[in-house]
């Protein structure tokens, strides 16, 4: 169907795969967030939507530290062996030396990014932010009332002395520390103090509450305000630190546990656990500084040279920035709304289960909206024909219509059964407190496995048509989360094919009483048969390439680390396969490298919406097949997960991936990267002549169709013609060729996301220390 490049074909041998041949995976996460830093450093974003991007890499970084490094650390110093051997062979201390090096380098400029760029960007549009020095007599009468009324009631002030040992620092929260000299009354006539800064405060105190456009930073506000907090004491010097604690805590250790007590015990255990990262300010007083790492224990160069100490020289927890964006009422600063797309027949006054009934239907969010899948779990509770409906929910939204939806199918007497995984890192508490919630109204609540989380995205409707019952399915590649749902890129199927809703309901007869003799005819499962039939479509690729047939693989994922995967793709470039990946994260496929990967081409794509659809094509024209799947290519996903991937069979649903969506994402010259060799990453530029093409846009509708020709095969380098003159006009203030991100209004924050706009990585919720975009 496509022709793209002539692939090099070597003489197929068996090759030797070395360590070399293989990107380190942590290392590979950095440069993903690094391309994250480079969307805040962009001038062509708006403005908030700059500072919102320097938040999701601050927050990125925390997880990043509470789970990745946390787990290197316990390898490094506590011998545990590594759950997935790292393909390219390092051990976990020089893994850790690396990590601090670069994040090092990362967090210098995004400081760097905030001090000489942002913040002063942002003043210039007259949203200012103040330090203490630089207040007038009013403002500082504003804020000494701010203090009284409102910091002071909450705040404690804590002494460090044997009488007081020091308090337990909670994970990623904000502290001030100082040094205290007595004056008169009693108490130690020198002693150390720290103060916690709530989340109940605000992080940015609105000066004047009347207009939201001048803020300073709550720490400089108690820092000066600390000797009304300790009477009777001078203050020395303060400074400010934050400590990230391990929160890769094994949830579930013993197979007797009852899953739902047992992860709200270990939920507590995670506010106990070890730190792995120390933030201090760049003014910490040393002995301050010294006191802290002693007290836990962390290490600082003697072991190895491996640093845990972050002095940075700006402003702590830069996720408060995303409670900033969201006070600042400036809409010319942000991206400009967008609405998703409906198919009429799937719009509110459409018979939805009859439209699914004669077609299937590809939904591409958050261009076509998530409104459908809502209705979809809606309209079943309350149709007097649906028998029974059954839902999976790995991460879903605070307000979930889809979970009230399911406790009013209960209470109208349906059949409903929730599979809850309770397991999904960092959203346990929510989900345990649905769970609660379903259990209550009559839900058939289950938890899946203990050792096993279930991760694909399903949902089933069995319908009463006359003397016949019918089956209805959703199939995603993303959560049914609504919110998240407008800032994630993700691909949905609508279904009532009798054999793939077989197969849907063979998943939840498997998730909910372990039935394991269904023969699967569409469905890919793991972890039973979803690795072995990867390497599969991979290898038939390279036979048909090796015996001088048309051949081709594309996939489209969040991350690609399973060796043995790698290893076949190897393979299949050695024999002449084309590849194209386009991979948001983690990659530790080497592409371009001689005699091994000529034939593979990485890119990854960093925008407004976090991209986190999985899309596989094998092969060209009739034989062709396309993927969508819940998992990445990843071990965890192979071997410790419940994950489907399903095919899209109907002509017009293949030809939108194969015709529209693939070429938008291998043309796009404005926000993807191109991976080489050494294991960086260049953005790729339109050339002389060419049309500047934002693959997000031109899913959106805002490129004209001409300027991404089609049929486009996967990968093609061919050049795009250049726009006609009507095609070129650009807002004023913005260089030609260049346009403006479409977006939501407010941003409330996790990583980058209704119909309103977290990894890059989002769930935000705009308070300091909420978990970000992945």
């Amino acid at each position: 169907m496509f022709e793209l490049h002539a692939p090099r074909r070597e003489p197929m041998s068996a090759p030797t795969f070395l360590p070399e041949h293989f990107i380190n995976r942590e290392l590979s996460w950095l440069e993903f967030n690094a391309r994250v830093l480079e969307e805040a450093q962009d001038a062509s974003n708006p403005l908030l939507e700059r500072a919102k991007f320097l938040g999701i890499f601050a927050s990125n970084l925390d997880e990043f530290f509470m789970v990745r490094v946390a787990g290197l650390r316990e390898q490094a110093f506590g011998a545990l062996p590594p759950q997935d051997p790292p393909t390219d062979g390092l051990s976990p201390l020089s893994q850790l030396q690396r990590i601090a090096f670069r994040v090092r380098q990362l967090v210098e400029q995004q400081y760097e990014c905030w001090t000489a760029s942002v913040r002063p960007a942002l003043a210039a549009e007259g949203v200012r932010i103040h330090v203490e020095a630089d207040l007038t007599p009013a403002q500082r009468k504003n804020l000494d009332k701010f203090f009284r009324q409102r910091a002071f009631p909450v705040l404690t002030p804590m002494a460090i002395d044997p009488s007081h040992p020091s308090p337990r620092f909670h994970n990623r929260g904000l502290y001030l520390a100082a040094t205290l000299r007595r004056t008169h009354g009693i108490g130690p006539g020198r002693m150390f103090a720290v103060v916690q800064l709530p989340q109940v405060l605000p992080r940015y105190v609105p000066i004047d509450p009347e207009s939201l456009t001048d803020f300073i930073r709550l720490e400089e506000v108690v820092a000066g305000r600390l000797p009304e907090l300790f009477g009777g004491y001078q203050i020395v010097n303060v400074g400010a630190f934050r400590i990230t604690r391990d929160q890769d805590v094994d949830l579930l250790d013993e197979e007797g546990d009852d899953m739902l007590r047992a992860i709200e015990g270990r939920l507590r255990a995670r506010q106990r656990s070890e730190a792995v990262r120390l933030e201090v300010s760049a003014d910490m007083p040393p002995e301050l500084l010294s006191l802290l790492v002693e007290e836990e224990q962390l290490k600082r160069g003697a072991d190895g040279g491996y640093n845990e100490v972050y002095p940075v020289n700006g402003p702590l927890d830069m996720t408060g920035l995303f409670e900033l964006i969201g006070q600042v009422e400036r809409p010319d600063l942000r991206d400009d709304p967008f609405a998703a797309k409906v198919e009429p027949e799937l719009r509110e006054d459409a018979d939805l289960f009859a439209s699914i009934a004669k077609r299937d239907f590809l939904l591409h969010h958050p261009f076509d909206s998530f409104r459908p899948v809502v209705d979809f779990v809606q309209r079943a509770a309350r149709d007097p024909d649906v028998l029974a409906i059954k839902q999976t929910l790995y991460r879903t939204s605070g307000d979930s219509p889809i979970v009230s939806a399911l406790i009013e199918a209960a209470e109208n007497g349906k059949h409903v059964t929730a599979l809850v995984e309770l397991k999904a890192r960092f959203d346990e508490a929510n989900n345990i407190s649905w769970a609660r919630r379903l259990e209550q109204a009559g839900v058939h609540v289950v938890f899946g496995f203990m050792d096993l989380k279930t991760h694909c995205k399903l949902a089933l409707v069995v319908r009463q048509e006359g003397k016949k019952t019918r089956r209805y399915a959703h199939l995603g590649t993303g959560n049914y989360n609504p919110t998240t749902a407008r800032i994630y890129t993700d691909l949905g199927l609508f279904t009532a094919d009798k054999v793939m809703t077989e197969d849907v309901a063979a998943v939840f007869n498997f998730l909910t009483g372990y039935s394991q003799d269904h023969a699967w005819q569409r469905l890919v499962v793991a972890p039973q048969d979803l690795h072995r039939r990867t390497l599969e479509l991979i290898d038939e690729q390279t036979q048909r390439a090796a015996a001088g047939k048309p051949a081709r693989i594309f996939a489209k994922l969040n991350a690609l680390v399973d060796r043995p995967t790698i290893e076949a793709l190897y393979r299949a470039s050695g024999a002449g396969v084309p590849i194209d990946l386009v991979v948001r994260g983690v990659c530790s496929l080497r592409p371009g490298l001689s005699g091994l990967s000529e034939n593979i081409r990485v890119r990854s794509i960093v925008d407004r919406f976090l991209e986190h659809s999985r899309l596989f094509v094998f092969g060209e024209g009739e034989d062709q097949r396309v993927y969508l799947s819940s998992a990445d290519w990843m071990p965890r996903n192979f071997e410790r997960r419940v994950e489907v991937m399903f095919p899209v069979e109907a002509p017009e649903l293949k030809r939108r991936i194969v015709e529209e969506i693939i070429p938008a994402q291998l043309r796009d010259n404005q926000r993807a990267r191109e991976l080489s060799a050494d294991g960086g990453y260049s953005r790729v530029s339109a050339a002389a002549g060419q049309v500047a093409i934002r693959s997000q846009h031109v899913l959106l509708g805002q490129t004209p169709v001409e300027a991404v020709p089609g049929p486009a095969p996967p990968g093609s380098t061919a050049p795009v013609p250049a726009a006609k003159p009507s095609e070129r006009k650009s807002k004023p203030g913005r260089k030609q060729g260049e346009q403006k991100s479409l977006s939501h209004g407010k941003h409330k924050a996790d990583r980058n996301g209704s119909d309103k706009s977290r990894d890059k990585n989002p769930d935000k919720t705009g308070k300091r220390g909420s978990r970000a975009a992945k």
